[in-house]
């Protein structure tokens, strides 16, 4: 009954991405259910009367793999989707996609529509399944992605995937992760652990749609807790910004910029605080000669890949990016 009830809920999940909210792999993990797509289209439908939910699209031609196991901590297994084009006898490149939520909600199969039209357009790619603040505190989820990464290396050839082009993309909390994983990209003692250890966890691009690059900076509104209701950002962290501001600093793409750092897309709502720091970044990738682009798509709301048209928008910029830098 449990094998028939996961795969029943996956199969819905594959035609209704949002009733994948309610199909959880470990429903004993404490979860925050406060962001999902169904709530995110109530909220933004009012006023933008012309959007639907995002869907997965036509899946004849894709090789779709659900939940595969990719890590485990003790019992905890950690999932990954991984969707490649069909009849490609070439290997393909990745692209590892990290889900939205603050860092304690979400879940890996709301980037599925995401997905789908990348490998239908050329690409694998890996939905991950990271831990959760309610679960695990920073930098555990960095640290997850990253052996998400080793994973496709370590697995590159049962799949036909191409270890030498993977690029990491993440939306609103994950795109924080990613930008930070893409910045850094290299080994750094505090991201790292045993898993898949002997190969590499850099990645050749980075897409960040709408991702914070900076939690402490003139243009940031992070770390703004209340009494008694700490931010989504000092939850993670486990201590606030001015008890540890080095601490969030750390996790600040703008200040991990090196010669190291991967080109850069950055994909940006009209939500302006959720581009804090970015001119800066922008400065320094360009005075290492690290290739990038910002597009912005005007009069959106901060979770707008969620959504027609305006995810259509958003691949006209993410799929010439990753044909330029992995094709």
């Amino acid at each position: 009954m449990k094998r028939f009830l996961l795969a029943f809920f996956s199969g819905l999940s594959l035609i209704f991405p949002a009733l994948a909210q309610h199909y959880r792999l470990h429903p004993d993990i404490p979860v925050d259910s406060s962001y999902s797509a169904q709530k995110e289209w109530k909220k933004h439908s009012k006023k933008y009367q012309a959007i639907t939910l995002a869907d997965v699209g036509n899946t004849e031609k894709l090789q779709i793999n659900n939940d595969v196991v990719y890590a485990k901590y003790g019992k905890r297994e950690m999932h990954l989707d991984l969707v490649r084009p069909k009849g490609v006898s070439k290997k393909v490149p990745v692209v590892v996609i990290v889900h939205a939520g603050g860092w304690r909600s979400g879940e890996k199969n709301m980037d599925r529509p995401m997905a789908y039209e990348l490998s239908r357009n050329g690409f694998a790619t890996v939905c991950v399944e990271y831990r959760l603040s309610m679960e695990a505190r920073y930098p555990a989820a960095i640290q997850d992605v990253k052996a998400a990464i080793r994973w496709v290396r370590a697995n590159a050839k049962t799949y036909g995937l191409n270890p030498d082009k993977v690029a990491i993309m993440g939306t609103s909390a994950g795109g924080q992760l990613a930008s930070l994983i893409g910045s850094v990209n290299e080994p750094f003692a505090k991201y790292q652990n045993e898993l898949y250890k002997k190969y590499s966890d850099r990645v050749q691009a980075v897409v960040d749609v709408d991702g914070v690059l900076a939690f402490l900076h003139p243009e940031s509104s992070e770390g703004q807790d209340q009494p008694g209701k700490p931010s989504a950002a000092t939850l993670w962290f486990g201590v606030s910004a001015k008890e540890n501001p080095a601490l969030w600093n750390e996790a600040s793409a703008l200040h991990r910029v090196n010669k190291h750092s991967a080109p850069f897309l950055f994909v940006n709502s009209a939500q302006a605080r959720f581009h804090a720091g970015q001119n800066d970044m922008v400065n320094k990738l360009n005075q290492l000669k690290i290739y990038n682009e910002v597009h912005q798509i005007p009069d959106t709301p901060h979770t707008f890949w969620l959504f027609h048209p305006w995810l259509d928008t958003a691949m006209t910029y993410i799929i010439p990016f990753l044909n330029k830098t992995l094709k």
